[in-house]
């Protein structure tokens, strides 16, 4: 599996790069599917880089997108390929990210990640075990993969924003405050949304908050 990470890019309004932003998409999907978001957030973060890469894995269930692992209740993979998957990604986001840092001349401490479903699941898996600290991390409409895990291995505890709808019906609603425990118990500080009347997608109160939570973390 090829680490270089095929991806989208949006530079800063402004013209000058202090912070990046980077989209995780959901599975099945590509990076175009969320580098959209820009649009939205880039008047008010004048000076930030958005990125969207494509996952490394061609997916199983959608042959036009990509996935970050299998998902064995939706592919018929098993727990151990999800997993294996699931590790090799995290290798590969890892090395896009320095990658991207060092293109952008900015360090951990001007990043952020904002995934969606598998993509916040990524998230939650990488960015509490990098060296150093992002910004901070935004998850929609995700869940924390083997939170029995994180305390014996997280090296960085950057703020975390969870957002779900409680109409979700791919990824429970209850995975929120479930996550949220997880990474409290790790050091992680943790806050909560709740989308009303919101299935599994982004909605504008969402949006909104990760908006806030962005401008108050990211350098401007």
């Amino acid at each position: 599996m090829s680490k270089d990470l095929q991806f989208g890019r949006r530079a800063p309004r402004s013209g000058r790069a202090k912070s990046l932003v980077v989209f995780l998409h959901g599975y099945g999907a590509d990076g175009e599917d969320l580098l959209g978001l820009a649009d939205p957030l880039a008047p008010h973060l004048p000076d930030t880089v958005f990125v969207a890469p494509n996952a490394p894995q061609p997916c199983t269930g959608n042959p036009f997108g990509f996935q970050w692992f299998p998902i064995p209740w939706l592919d018929g993979s098993s727990e151990a390929a999800a997993a294996e998957g699931m590790a090799e990604s995290a290798v590969a986001l890892n090395a896009f990210l320095d990658a991207r840092l060092a293109e952008e001349g900015l360090t951990d401490a001007a990043m952020a990640l904002v995934g969606f479903s598998q993509g916040t699941m990524m998230a939650l898996e990488v960015a509490p075990r990098r060296a150093a600290p992002v910004a901070c991390v935004v998850g929609f409409s995700g869940r924390l993969i083997a939170p029995e895990r994180l305390a014996g291995e997280i090296t960085a505890r950057p703020p975390v924003l969870l957002i779900h709808g409680d109409r979700d019906e791919m990824v429970p609603p209850q995975s929120m405050p479930e996550a949220a425990a997880a990474l409290t118990r790790a050091g992680i500080e943790t806050y909560t949304q709740v989308s009303p009347g919101t299935a599994h997608g982004i909605a504008p109160d969402g949006l909104g908050a990760a908006l806030g939570f962005l401008s108050d973390r990211l350098p401007q």
